[in-house]
């Protein structure tokens, strides 16, 4: 280990950055709870957090963007910095073991400490949605939001347009449990990011009657 750590000796601070997956006992926790979730996840695992300076020192942390309320996901991406030189695979099984339930460790790997922060990365999301209730006109309804040219919503009382959010939508073969499914992928601009629950919005179709699951987020240059 020690060879190993000597390796890592030139790179101080070390930028990390984690994948993880958000899962059903964690459904409802909002981004804010993730967030400090994580952050005693690292706490718990003994890992150096790199903190802000001041009056109330903060960790150094990025999430790539907030999954909203009541979501899962496989995909989400967060960035750490630590004060010590590290080999991300220790850094990974730390965090395994510490992991509360609802969070799953999936990957950590080192990333330049230049990057652009990461939430300024991330071009577009991918989500798995499953509806609950059958609805015999999803086909029709998908078609003609695709082929709306705008998409009037409201969100906190400022107008925007949806449809230049949608890259895709499509719908996918049922589940095991003969539930319908659509595909969507979202982009991510600044100022205007897609959100799932407003594309089922549009479509007709109450937020109680799905779930929404992210699959991937889209990096530039990934």
């Amino acid at each position: 280990m020690t060879s190993r750590l000597a390796l890592y000796c030139s790179v101080m601070p070390l930028r990390i950055r984690l994948t993880y997956a958000k899962t059903d006992a964690m459904r409802y926790t909002g981004h804010l709870d993730v967030q400090r979730t994580l952050e005693r996840t690292f706490r718990r695992a003994g890992l150096p957090l790199l903190h802000s300076q001041g009056y109330h020192p903060r960790p150094k942390m990025h999430l790539a963007s907030a999954l909203p309320l009541g979501c899962t996901g496989e995909h989400e991406l967060a960035d750490f910095w630590l004060t010590e030189p590290l080999p991300p695979d220790a850094v990974e099984e730390a965090l395994r073991r510490a992991a509360p339930p609802g969070i799953r460790i999936l990957a950590v790997e080192t990333v330049p400490p230049d990057e652009p922060p990461l939430p300024n990365q991330v071009l577009a999301s991918e989500y798995r949605v499953t509806l609950l209730e059958e609805i015999p006109d999803l086909e029709a309804r998908v078609r003609a939001l695709l082929a709306a040219e705008t998409l009037p919503r409201e969100r906190r009382g400022k107008p925007y347009d949806l449809r230049p959010l949608i890259e895709a939508l499509e719908i996918l073969p049922p589940d095991e449990e003969g539930h319908a499914r659509l595909q969507m992928r979202l982009s991510a601009r600044e100022g205007a990011t897609g959100r799932p629950d407003e594309v089922l919005a549009a479509l007709g179709i109450p937020l109680g009657d799905a779930r929404i699951h992210r699959t991937r987020q889209i990096l530039q240059g990934a």
